[in-house]
């Protein structure tokens, strides 16, 4: 990676947080390997998933941030209540993405079950924060390409 011009936010919801914690490590971790500074990496909570997009729209607007990485779990209960929360919290973030043009990495589980959710975030099937993070680098990079034709 090239190197890294403004701070990362990692916004990490704090509903299941058995599961976004673990989430938000991967992500910090990824980012420190690429070379990132710590003091160029911050962190950001808000109470769940629904919460995620207007707080990650005001820190992209704030022009301080080269990307942010999302991190949140919604896990599938009894309800359709699931599946409101999902859609609206990843159409979400995608707009701020579109709006704004700042790379949202999205560590946004939906599963079925806990399980299911902490295999994403660390265990059998990797760490998905850490997928984000680097998914977000590489955003960065490429938009900065684009950018410098300007």
């Amino acid at each position: 990676m090239s190197e890294h011009s403004g701070a990362y936010l990692i916004l990490t919801a704090q509903f299941n947080s058995l599961v976004t914690e673990r989430l938000a490590a991967g992500a910090r971790d990824v980012l420190q390997r690429a070379g990132v500074p710590g003091k160029h990496i911050e962190d950001g909570h808000v109470a769940g998933a629904w919460e995620l997009p207007p707080v990650a729209a005001a820190a992209a607007r704030s022009g301080r941030y080269a990307a942010i990485i999302a991190c949140g779990a919604v896990i599938r209960g009894e309800t359709p209540h699931f599946d409101h929360v999902a859609r609206t919290a990843v159409d979400g973030l995608a707009k701020v993405q579109f709006d704004t043009l700042v790379p949202v990495g999205l560590a946004l589980l939906t599963t079925d079950t806990l399980e299911q959710a902490l295999n994403r975030a660390g265990g059998k099937a990797g760490n998905k924060g850490g997928e984000a993070a680097l998914a977000a680098l590489e955003s960065v990079e490429a938009l900065q390409t684009y950018r410098d034709r300007n």
